[in-house]
């Protein structure tokens, strides 16, 4: 942004230049000084900085899911938090992770292409250990391949990671990741030419005292459809759309299934410990004040909704709903079914 100086500031400048305490020749060069950004064209920036922001936000969501996912299947202290989220070559991911290693390949329907969930060894073992029982400790210097029954245990807990990042990616899309295979050579998980560009999301994982990486590979082809919504704008307009509309909708139809106690109260009447003691089938308890004619209060988990009368409906008996405690006098059931009952 240029400064526009005051008329104090010019002269106190001319003053400094004419008795030499600032030299003109200096003060040229230093103007013309430009900073200047090295690009690299064999590695173009595909993502912008808000959208690497975005893709972190969305991946802390699903660090925090996975932590109590993790921490819950092996019964041990589990946590997961991202550390970097990057851009680079393919190429330049596949040397970075070691051979042989855990490599998921997944299918990210409905986006076209394929993702890398990579997993460091030290954790992968750890997991395992603690799965067949034992204490959970890897062993960094641990170099070999998954066995069958191996892999068939490391598939079951990349599956239901896989869960946790269909959640965390919820407001942007609706993802449906799904493991196609498992890898332990780098080198044959070639779902993108070497040079082109991906994100990179490292998580830093601990399997009680186990310390290690999991890596989170997306290839810029694979999320290009959906790269005008990574965006800080459309994520926060998400989510308030998702607490309004989609999180209410959700929670209306679950409140629909939930069983409440209704009960029709009659009178009341204090009665003595010996009294009630003393009942027996046939005894008639006579209560204080009570018409045939009043209306009878309905409680919805003791709390006053409804008044009634009573009546039957064939050989059952019934109550009749006559008022609506929170309504007006002139609103039907019908309504009222539609609205909402406030206490």
């Amino acid at each position: 942004m240029t400064e526009v100086l005051s008329q104090e500031e010019i002269d106190q400048l001319l003053t400094a230049i004419s008795t030499g305490e600032v030299d003109a020749e200096e003060m040229n060069q230093s103007t013309d000084q430009r900073k200047i950004k090295i690009y690299d064209f064999k590695r173009p920036d595909k993502f912008s900085k808000d959208q690497i922001r975005t893709i972190s936000m969305i991946h802390e969501t699903f660090a925090r899911l996975t932590t109590t996912g993790l921490s819950a299947q092996l019964r041990a202290m589990a946590h997961v938090h991202v550390a970097s989220v990057d851009q680079l070559t393919y190429e330049e991911f596949i040397r970075s992770i070691p051979n042989p290693t855990t490599l998921a390949v997944i299918d990210m329907e409905p986006l076209k292409g394929n993702a890398v969930l990579e997993i460091d060894p030290s954790i992968t073992f750890a997991i395992i250990d603690k799965l067949f029982g034992g204490k959970g400790e890897g062993d960094s210097k641990l170099q070999r391949e998954l066995t069958e029954i191996e892999s068939a245990v490391i598939e079951g807990v990349i599956v239901r990671v896989l869960g946790n990042l269909r959640e965390a990616w919820s407001n942007v899309i609706d993802l449906r990741p799904r493991l196609g295979r498992i890898e332990v050579n780098p080198q044959f998980a070639q779902i993108v030419p070497p040079s082109d560009m991906v994100v990179l999301v490292t998580l830093e994982t601990k399997i009680g005292e186990v310390e290690g990486m999991m890596n989170f590979c997306i290839p810029y082809i694979t999320i290009e459809p959906v790269i005008s919504k990574l965006s800080g704008q459309y994520w926060y307009s998400s989510v308030r759309k998702g607490t309004t509309t989609e999180n209410l909708m959700v929670i209306k139809e679950r409140l629909n299934s939930v069983f409440v106690n209704i009960i029709v109260e009659i009178g009341m009447i204090e009665v003595k410990v010996r009294d009630v003691l003393a009942l027996k089938i046939g005894d008639f308890i006579k209560l204080d004040n009570v018409k045939i004619t009043d209306n009878f209060i309905v409680k919805v988990e003791d709390k006053h909704k409804f008044e009634c009368r009573p009546g039957t409906i064939g050989s059952k008996m019934a109550v009749q709903i006559v008022k609506c405690f929170g309504f007006a006098d002139n609103e039907t059931i019908s309504e009222i079914e539609g609205g909402e009952i406030n206490e």
